[in-house]
């Protein structure tokens, strides 16, 4: 016998709304209100009402429960009952966990959240189930579910992303992954860089001249100048300083795309994916650095624009740099979450903390503050 399907109540089916989404819908042509917490679209019924529209649009994108029960504006019954038809929505909690008075302990890790009281509460996520499917399901708008990710969680262990297992393995990884996977990548993109400024190409975009030994001859690596080796330090260092950028204008421009971000399932469900999981679960310790394969993805355009506007030693020189700072700062980011550390990084442990618990909207620097200093984001702890 089959197991009937559960009926969804109406409650189930309404769009998630917060104040401020209802707050842009305040004009004659789209005109949204609130009462009972539940969200009216009443843009159609402004020409018919017996008060004239003004009186409403007085009150566009406001909570009308009150005026609509005093003296001067009270409803009949009958009133309340045609506001039915308009529902469009309903508002959702806006309990905040985070806020400016917050402040880091050295030794801080955040309470467990309980699961099956948090969803009853905020009817965002259930985090006893697979997330991503969840979010691409959504009945929120895109207000509703920036303030929630931004209201940290912790659960014990890490939650699942995906139902299946070989697709949520592709979703966590150990910290030590990141050094073992780029380093020896780092290592070898640099050594080319070197045998590149010792055997010049005949122009400034190929590899190796014909006449220059195999790449990794013993005699070549034996016999790489101190010229070539100067070089090659000096674009990686470079590589080091261009990564600093790259890890605040990525974090700032990217992963907090927040206001041009398209209200839609699909584009949240992006979101969530790339670095909405971090803010929602800031503590889960298999999802603080970035897997391989999103790395890859990420970094393919820079790679390919160092190697259009350099020559290729130089850009060698450069990617190198750059990935070992990218390790560095991946490593760093796990230890500023979960590793008693020394007097510099404890300072950067608050500030990194700091954007999860107090502000997110500043302090995207991880490894330094340098260009939060640059570009006046800095987080104050």
């Amino acid at each position: 016998m089959d197991t009937p399907t559960p009926k969804v109540t109406q409650r189930q089916r309404l769009k998630i709304y917060t104040l401020e989404d209802v707050l842009t819908h305040k004009q004659s042509g789209d005109c949204w209100v609130v009462r009972n917490g539940k969200v009216y679209n009443i843009s159609a019924f402004l020409p018919d009402h017996p008060g004239g529209d003004d009186v409403i649009l007085e009150w566009a994108g406001k909570d009308i429960g009150d005026v609509m029960k005093d003296g001067e504006h009270s409803h009949s019954d009958s009133a309340f009952e045609m506001m039915a038809e308009y529902l469009v929505g309903r508002i959702g909690t806006a309990e905040a966990l985070v806020g400016d008075d917050w402040e880091a302990s050295e030794d801080f890790h955040p309470d467990d959240t309980d699961v099956a009281v948090d969803f009853q509460k905020t009817e965002f996520l259930d985090l006893s189930k697979p997330l991503l499917r969840q979010v691409w399901e959504s009945n929120w708008s895109k207000s509703f579910y920036l303030h929630q990710i931004h209201q940290p969680r912790h659960v014990p262990e890490s939650a699942r992303l995906f139902g299946p297992w070989y697709l949520e393995m592709l979703t966590r990884t150990s910290w030590f992954v990141v050094p073992i996977f780029w380093l020896p990548i780092a290592s070898y993109i640099f050594t080319l860089s070197m045998l590149q400024f010792t055997y010049p190409a005949p122009y400034a975009r190929s590899s190796f001249p014909y006449t220059a030994p195999p790449t990794f001859a013993l005699d070549a690596l034996m016999n790489i100048p101190t010229a070539s080796f100067t070089k090659s330090i000096v674009c990686f260092l470079i590589g080091n300083l261009i990564w600093t950028f790259l890890e605040y204008t990525l974090h700032r421009f990217l992963f907090h795309v927040d206001e041009m971000l398209p209200d839609r399932p699909f584009f949240l469900m992006i979101h969530f994916l790339t670095h909405g999981v971090h803010h929602y679960l800031p503590m889960d310790r298999l999802r603080l650095v970035m897997p391989p394969p999103l790395f890859i993805v990420l970094s393919f355009p820079f790679t390919r624009l160092a190697y259009i506007l350099f020559p290729t030693a130089i850009a060698n020189g450069i990617i190198s740099g750059s990935f070992t700072f990218y390790v560095l700062y991946d490593c760093m980011h796990f230890a500023l979450h979960h590793t008693k550390l020394p007097a510099y990084m404890r300072e950067m442990k608050k500030y990194h903390l700091a954007h999860h618990y107090k502000n997110f909207e500043l302090g995207f620097g991880v490894t330094s503050k340098f260009w939060d200093i640059i570009f006046n984001t800095v987080l104050p702890v």
